[in-house]
């Protein structure tokens, strides 16, 4: 069976932005899992794609694969509400921090606008305490790599990644390739069209052979604009089911 991919489609409740010309890849499980093996063994400075024109997953990490702490446990760390938190944080540590331009020690120093102190050995320890699969994300993750299929993560994270790998062991199933704070998209974050310029060049793929999936609109709508498959993430069977609808088979 040969997988049809139309670039530039944006699946979000089946609302769809204008499709391209549809081409063909091949979802041969063969040379795909040979291709995943290829990409699994390669650093982020020299990345491999799947060589048998089968689609290659880009995936967003935070609330896609993993429960992002940051709206419920971060503010319970520091006795705040989410509203109170947004409201004394620094306006743009965080981003740096994601952009690689700050490290921990940084942005701690900086983490209230107030310059008030911060245990960060204790609010370390709690978000890898809520680090945690979202159901359902590690059988789907393990069904499409074990049918073949390269996977990338595509994340705006900090360094802050290595500890959700060292919890959940991400690795199992993709590959840390592409993170806002270093390898070929540090510095840019989604859903600025830079970011999925970086990826592309970094695979030596056509948009088109990509599948990316997010659970923020923006960064889908950015997806599909670049001339990516582009799907909304709103649970483990919507994902099954939108990426059999592409022909996806796993």
């Amino acid at each position: 069976m040969r997988a049809h991919l139309r670039g530039g489609r944006s699946v979000s409740g089946r609302g769809a932005a204008a499709p391209a010309a549809p081409v063909p890849m091949a979802a041969r499980r063969g040379a795909g899992a040979a291709a995943g093996a290829a990409a699994a063994a390669a650093a982020p400075g020299g990345v491999a794609a799947a060589a048998d024109g089968a689609p290659v997953l880009l995936l967003d990490v935070m609330d896609t694969i993993v429960a992002d702490p940051f709206f419920e446990h971060m503010p319970r760390f520091f006795n705040m509400t989410f509203k109170e938190l947004l409201g004394a944080k620094h306006p743009t540590a965080w981003v740096e921090f994601e952009r690689g331009e700050i490290d921990e020690a940084a942005l701690l120093a900086r983490f209230f606008a107030d310059g008030r102190p911060v245990d960060g050995a204790g609010l370390v320890a709690h978000m890898v305490q809520h680090y945690a699969y979202v159901p359902g994300m590690p059988a789907l993750l393990s069904r499409l790599k074990g049918a073949g299929y390269a996977m990338h993560a595509m994340s705006n994270y900090p360094t802050w990644y290595r500890l959700i790998e060292g919890k959940l062991r991400l690795s199992d199933y993709l590959d840390w390739t592409f993170v806002s704070c270093e390898g070929p998209m540090r510095g840019l974050r989604k859903p600025a069209p830079e970011a999925y310029g970086a990826v592309t060049a970094a695979l030596s793929l056509p948009p088109a052979r990509c599948i990316f999936v997010d659970d923020r609109q923006p960064n889908v709508d950015a997806a599909a604009a670049a001339g990516m498959a582009a799907i909304r993430f709103t649970g483990a069977d919507a994902l099954e089911a939108e990426l059999r609808a592409l022909g996806l088979e796993f």
